[in-house]
């Protein structure tokens, strides 16, 4: 249910806000329904598509969820890796039932509700060359009845993917809305880093936001651990044990211009 979704404050970069703005507008209801109405007399598709990609941890599911808490929808979420079952066959019964389910849910609720296709990253990649594999075959089997069911899409569909590289053209098509998530901005990371731990000062949130190049994701891990040593030590970690947990986020990049190996 919308209403239960957690209420979260999103730094996004200019590019990305710019985009989620449009998007929220268009999911006010009003305007949703003017759309639909616009789109039906141009013989035009009437769902609402968006692709959100770029590196774990930027905010992409995150920011599918505020959407829906702001326009009072509630989201059907559909996790692609629970859906490739390794019986051939099942699998395109398992997606054909998500967009009936889906449909369902749409005819029941009193607000056009969203589908979520969270880490779509196996259903969207470049289809395999028909014939080489039984797993290849399913693959591209479960990506036509994709590609067909979105031609004719009438609700709200959000898919999130780490890698966009990868997409096939014919999905490309299909998203309305392609938005880029990238590693926040050194102005936002010290932001994001004294909303998750509000004792660093101004001073000590520049630091770690210039010298760590970390998603928010990364970020609120350090702020979980920071909460853990609270309980167990009854105090609030100081800024050189917290610039310690840093050192150990990231075993590839540990500090920005750095990388190690």
């Amino acid at each position: 249910m919308s209403k239960n979704i957690p209420l979260k404050k999103l730094f996004l970069n200019k590019n990305e806000e710019g985009q989620l703005t449009q998007i929220s507008h268009i999911l006010k209801e009003n305007q949703f329904k003017e759309m639909q109405v616009r789109l039906k007399e141009r013989a035009m598709p009437l769902g609402i598509t968006a692709l959100f990609h770029g590196v774990p941890g930027t905010g992409k599911t995150e920011s599918v969820y505020q959407l829906a808490k702001e326009s009072s929808r509630n989201i059907f979420k559909v996790d692609i890796s629970e859906t490739k079952s390794m019986w051939f066959g099942e699998s395109q019964k398992l997606v054909k039932k998500i967009f009936t389910e889906y449909a369902d849910m749409k005819r029941n609720e009193e607000l056009c509700p969203i589908l979520l296709f969270n880490e779509a990253d196996a259903i969207i990649g470049k289809r395999k060359s028909a014939g080489s594999s039984n797993v290849a075959d399913t693959e591209n089997a479960i990506q036509n009845i994709i590609l067909e069911e979105m031609e004719n899409f009438e609700g709200i569909l959000f898919a999130t993917t780490n890698l966009v590289e990868n997409m096939d053209a014919a999905f490309e098509r299909r998203f309305l809305f392609k938005v880029k998530f990238a590693q926040p901005s050194s102005e936002n990371s010290a932001k994001i880093w004294r909303e998750k731990l509000p004792q660093l000062s101004d001073k000590e949130s520049k630091i770690l936001a210039e010298t760590y190049s970390f998603s928010g994701g990364e970020m609120e891990n350090i702020a979980r651990k920071c909460a853990m040593e609270e309980v167990l030590s009854d105090e609030k970690p100081i800024f050189q044990e917290i610039k310690n947990l840093c050192k150990n986020e990231k075993w590839s990049v540990e500090k920005k211009g750095k990388i190690g190996f």
